[in-house]
Order: structure tokens, then sequence, then C-alpha cells
């Protein structure tokens, strides 16, 4: 793969961007990413349900320090898999001041998605991480790098002292990284620290420090990067509105169209040229999962194209295999469709929604699911009365939120994603026996276009049929016409 690889594939979901689909875009020469989010649950849910293939056990042999590798399976792993009525054994849920138990999964799981991507070739691996899940980004990260991750790319914030953190670990010294606290007030300590001498088990080579990629929504945003970045910022992924999962809400007041989308107008717009002004190379991502548009990129100066919903339907994504189906089917025969959810999501961000039957993405599918917030991934951090930093989510039971200190009116419509993004994946947690998470899929609005990958006669497609059709982008015009006049198309 080249320096600045020209296919970057999005680090979607919770696990739909799994380690056999990053490792099967690596393969073929371009950047596979891992997603980084609620790898801890994810880990621990495949462990339980019996590891069927072994992988995760290989995973776990391959860590550095045994004891800790040790310490999680004998916590997690269950021969031949939990009882479909069984619930999950919980996970601890993340806080500022974590656990050790909860810090060992989380380097553990991260060290394990890392190194199976990784595993069989030689080509770069990347991990995707959303800013907003604060607390879990110190462990994660250092678990990421044990097993050799060669890009870090994150968004849905600003992470300026991220490139901070990875020059630190890079010597195994120890980091830190803020929290935001809302009502915090100064002289709070709203710090999060991870030292990896506290969790060593025997002395260790100094290790690679990643290549670190900031997702940014706006000129703004890009410029802060790379200007205020307490480290090296080695390029930026510019995404636009049509891509999916979280959408960075609109500039100003938020107005909603005829079906309740929010509209965005032309202080959203990305000025391309001003980008090329930073000097450093930039993705460009949201909607541009067709040759012609790396074709495009390219010429406009980018380095290449990031794209995420052509890759969470191959059959080497995460997502369930049914949802996978389903949706295809829907591509197919032209109704598959995405809403733009301004409400959706407890973090108050506009969330994308591929509308599907049986999911969370029906009201009468929401609306039967009682109020429960038990992952907490997508938490608010707030100073309590005391001081004290206490978590509140807007999809939590409305009493339970306003006692808080949330409104009421800002629980209106939240769904609960973290139980729906793990439901995608095939790991759904059961209550009381009977009671099952349903999924809520997300997707770029380009999903209508997944159909072009499909292979002639096909109803499923591979990363490879992804990769070789937009790959046809790197060609010339001139190229790609001569092969389509040669083939009769």
């Amino acid at each position: 793969m080249s320096e600045n690889c020209a296919i970057i594939q999005g680090g979607m979901g919770v696990g739909v961007s799994g380690w056999k689909l990053a490792q099967a875009v690596s393969r073929a020469g371009q950047l596979g990413v891992v997603s980084g989010t609620a790898l801890d649950q994810v880990l621990a849910r495949r462990l339980q349900d019996g590891d069927p293939d072994g992988a995760m056990r290989r995973g776990l042999e391959a860590f550095p320090f045994r004891a800790m590798a040790e310490r999680v399976r004998e916590r997690y792993f269950l021969a031949g898999g939990k009882a479909e009525s069984a619930p999950y054994r919980a996970v601890p849920v993340l806080a500022k001041d974590m656990s050790r138990e909860l810090a060992e999964l989380c380097i553990v799981s991260n060290f394990v998605e890392v190194f199976l991507a990784r595993e069989g070739h030689g080509n770069p691996v990347g991990i995707n991480y959303l800013e907003k899940i604060q607390a879990a980004i110190l462990p994660c990260m250092y678990g990421a790098m044990l097993a050799g991750v060669e890009y870090v790319i994150m968004g849905a914030g600003i992470p300026l002292k991220m490139p901070g953190v990875l020059d630190h670990y890079a010597e195994h010294k120890a980091a830190e990284y803020p929290m935001h606290v809302t009502g915090s007030v100064e002289g709070d300590d709203t710090t999060m620290r991870f030292d990896p001498a506290q969790f060593m088990e025997c002395e260790l080579a100094p290790l690679h420090r990643p290549k670190f990629l900031a997702i940014v929504s706006s000129n703004t945003l890009a410029l802060t990067m790379v200007k205020k970045a307490n480290g090296r910022v080695d390029g930026l992924v510019i995404e636009t509105r049509i891509a999916g999962g979280h959408n960075a809400p609109p500039r100003g007041k938020l107005q909603l169209s005829e079906i309740g989308e929010p509209i965005y107008g032309e202080r959203d717009a990305i000025d391309i040229p001003k980008l090329c002004e930073l000097g450093i190379p930039f993705w460009l991502a949201g909607g541009y999962g067709h040759p012609d548009k790396l074709r495009e990129a390219l010429a406009l100066g980018a380095a290449g194209v990031q794209v995420g919903t052509a890759f969470a339907f191959t059959d080497e994504s995460g997502l369930r295999p049914d949802y996978k189906r389903e949706l295809l089917e829907k591509v197919i025969a032209g109704t598959a469709s995405v809403f733009t959810d301004p409400l959706a999501s407890p973090t108050g961000f506009p969330f994308k929604v591929a509308q599907l039957e049986g999911t969370v993405s029906e009201d009468e599918v929401y609306e039967e699911r009682p109020r429960i917030c038990n992952l907490g991934f997508l938490r608010e951090a707030y100073r309590t009365p005391s001081g004290e930093i206490g978590y509140r989510c807007a999809s939590e039971p409305v009493t339970v939120y306003v006692s808080k200190g949330g409104h009421a009116e800002d629980a209106v419509g939240r769904k609960c994603i973290c139980n729906g993004l793990l439901a995608n994946i095939g790991f759904p947690q059961v209550l009381n026996g009977n009671r099952v998470e349903q999924g809520i899929v997300t997707a770029g609005d380009d999903i209508v276009t997944v159909a072009q990958f499909l292979p002639a006669g096909q109803t499923h497609y591979s990363a490879l049929d992804v990769i070789t059709e937009l790959e046809k982008g790197l060609r010339p015009v001139s190229a790609e016409r001569d092969e389509r006049i040669a083939v009769g198309v």
C-alpha cells in the first residue's frame, strides 16, 4: 500500500467494521480499519458465545501480558456458549475513574481486534474511535498500539490532545486526556489519566507511533486540528452530512424538512481549495463510494476517499446476515431508504437510521422497548450539586434523567443506540429471559447505490468486489472507457 492510500474503509458502528473486514481490505492493498467502539463489550460477548472459531482465544494467546489475558478469558469465556435465553454477563460501565477490571478488558479487547486484522499479511491496519466516548479512550488506545496499529482515525469531537497521547504511549509513558463534564467549574478534576507502567507485566520495546487522522466536518475544525493539536496530525478525513452514523448538526438554528430531517445550508459546505492550503493529506467521505467520486476527489487535491456504507454490506462485515440480506433486497428493489433522525441519539447529534422492518427504526418497535441505560457508552458526564461527576443519558427513564438535572424535553424520541448497535452484529442482550434487544442499523445516504458492487447474477458481494470497482477511479477515464467497450458495456 502506498504511503497515502486512496481508499480508507470506514470504521463503522460497533463491530460492523470488525477484524475480518479490515483484514480483507488491507490484504487487498487499501487501508482496512476496525471500529474501536465498544470492543470491551464485543470481546466479552464473543467469548460468552463460546468463541466458535477460536479467533478470540488466538488473539488472547498473542497478548504480551499473559496474566491479564488469562483473567479476561476466565471471566468471560463459556465453552459451548451461553444459552440463547440467558443474558450476557454484564461488563462494568465506563466512567472517568474506571475499575482495573474494565481497564484491562479495554486494553485486551483492542489488542485482539487489531491483532486479528493484521494477521497473515504485512499491510497497515487502522482503528477508528469516537472522541465523544471519552472514558474509554486511554486504555483502548494503548491496547491498539500494543498490537501494532498503524493508523488512528478519530471523529465525533475535536481530539486536539490525542496526538500527544500517541507520542507518550510510543514510549510506554503515562498520558492524560480531558473529559468534558457539563457544568464543571475551575478547580474540578476532569482529567483522565492512564499509566502503562501500572499494567505492564514485562519490559517491552518502544511501540510504533501510528499516524493520526482526525475526522472533521468543516474547514474551521480542519484548521483547528492542524494548528492547535498537541502533536503531529498526519491527515484529515472530511466527512459530509450524507455519511452514515452520527452527523455534525447544521450550523445555526436547527430547522427541519417536511419529513423531519435537519436542513443543511451553505454554511455547512466544505471549501476544498482551502483544505489544500493546509498542506497535509485529506480524504473525502460521505457519498464517495463510486469510482467517479474517487476520481473527482483526486482531481480536487484529496489523497483519496473514505468509504463506509459500501463495505457495511459486504460478506466480511460484522452486520447480521439477515439485516444485510433484507437491506440489499431493498436496494435491488429500489425501496431502500435512510432517515436522518434529529432525535434518535442521546448525544443530540443527528443519526442516520436505515429503515428496516423489525428494527428500532419502526415506531412500534421503539415504543415497545422499556427505557433503560445499561451500557452507557453515550452517557453525558455532568457535575452533581455536591461537585462530583455523575452520568446521565437522554435515553434512560425520563424521571431518572430529570432527577439528574436533565430536561424532559431533551429525552423525547431518544433511542438506545448502544444496545441497538450490539444487536446489529448478533449480540443482543436478553432481559428477563424473553425480551431481546432489536437492532438499529445506520447507513449513509448512498446505500441506494451499493447494487453497483454486486457481481452479475449475485445477491451479495465481497470487500474485494468493492475495492475492485472503486479502483477503476484510479485509472484515466479513457482507460476505463476502453475497458467497457472491450466487454460490451
